[in-house]
């Protein structure tokens, strides 16, 4: 896959472009901080780095629930949902939630099915497992693990203990979680990239990105114009900068195309208000000398949304930076295969496609049956387009979230 990479959001965002096997030799990867439209917002861009996606993989939980579903909780209907979101269902985490799974039996026996409890954290164990499958790569041989996350199970960080549950070997990987929101699985490709190609964490040839949400868990089900547009997910995507992947009998690897062809980073905090879960803490009194002291018991607001806000500055700044990442990439829209962007709302790619001069039969999109998974959406929406067969090797995908 080749990939144009663009990361835009009210607090983080970013494109890039990715390719699946570009012929043109790697000119290397640039970024720079520099202030774009108000002083809040800070900005990095770069072109090409040796660094290829070689495995997708993808989790949603069990629990369904349809727009249908949503005309019990609210005064609402499957065709208002559908005709201002481009939404069909969704899938949820649930209270207590379990979920079927494989594994080896005791003693080295046959493979037997078991329940375990279902999470985030388990999501993105088996959306890491079936990149891995899909790439190849042995588990001990990733170098990095980040997890892209607004939502983790734990509040530490899930990385770890994902790398470690996939079979990472702990004595060499590094793993962390990255906050990015909409934008976090795109940042998370750009940030492992640039390990990757500059021989970073020990000359690290592999790593494994994971985007994963689950803001169902934070949302206001009372709000009925915010309640229907979210879901739960992740995904994961294998990076390497060795030759495997790569077909060709000549054992050239340098040249093979597989990577990053160029990418767009922006954040603007001026847009904190417009989008935000806010940290809440319930006063605790706990009895130090005199009259003790006040602390907090830690717990967060439900997330709230300007929707038109948050609409308008998607629909104004995604194509700026896409473009942005294009003239980083020295391509044109005309040859992009696919346009895959954040599965936000089905009126925001519309516009976007449209200001950028292409057919929505270039978008790719499953929003109608996962809604907005946050940092799971693109590569959720990446994994059904490989397994399907629509994204093939070769292809030029533009990617913004």
């Amino acid at each position: 896959m080749k990939f144009l990479l663009s990361s835009i959001a009210l607090l983080s965002a970013g494109a890039s472009a990715f390719s699946i096997n570009n012929n043109n030799n790697n000119n290397g990867a640039t970024a720079q901080q520099l202030t774009h439209r108000t002083s809040t917002a800070l900005a990095a861009s770069g072109g090409r780095m040796p660094v290829r996606p070689i495995g997708i993989g993808s989790a949603a939980p069990q629990t369904l629930i349809t727009n249908l579903d949503l005309e019990s909780v609210h005064d609402t209907s499957d065709e208002w949902i559908r005709s201002r979101t481009g939404i069909q269902e969704r899938r949820v985490l649930v209270h207590e939630g379990t979920r079927s799974v494989v594994r080896a039996g005791e003693d080295g026996g046959g493979a037997e099915d078991a329940e375990i409890p279902e999470s985030l954290r388990t999501l993105g164990i088996e959306a890491a497992s079936n990149a891995l499958k899909m790439s190849g790569v042995d588990a001990g041989d990733i170098d990095l693990v980040i997890c892209a996350t607004s939502s983790p199970d734990d509040l530490f960080g899930d990385a770890p203990s994902i790398a470690h549950a996939v079979g990472c070997d702990s004595s060499k990987v590094v793993a962390f979680d990255l906050t990015a929101a909409c934008s976090g699985f795109l940042f998370g490709i750009v940030t492992a990239s640039q390990f990757l190609s500059n021989g970073g964490v020990g000359g690290a040839k592999n790593a494994l990105v994971i985007g994963a949400d689950a803001l169902t868990r934070w949302v206001d089900w009372e709000d009925r114009n915010s309640c229907i547009l979210f879901g739960d997910g992740a995904g994961a995507m294998v990076l390497s900068s060795e030759g495997n992947g790569d077909d060709s009998s000549d054992g050239d690897d340098s040249d093979d195309g597989f990577g990053i062809l160029g990418y767009a980073m922006h954040s603007n905090g001026g847009g904190y208000k417009d989008l935000k879960c806010i940290y809440r803490g319930e006063p605790k009194k706990i009895s130090t000398p005199g009259e003790g002291t006040i602390v907090h018991d830690g717990s967060y607001d439900l997330m709230t949304m300007n929707g038109r806000k948050v609409y308008s500055f998607a629909t104004r700044e995604v194509p700026n930076v896409l473009q942005e990442a294009l003239d980083q990439a020295g391509m044109s829209v005309d040859q992009v295969d696919h346009l895959l962007l954040h599965q936000a709302n089905i009126r925001i790619m519309e516009v976007v496609a449209d200001r950028l001069g292409m057919p929505m039969e270039k978008v790719i999109t499953n929003l109608y049956k996962y809604g907005n998974t946050s940092a799971a959406s693109i590569p959720l929406a990446l994994d059904d387009a490989v397994r399907s067969g629509r994204v093939k090797k070769g292809d030029v995908i533009a990617c913004a979230g």
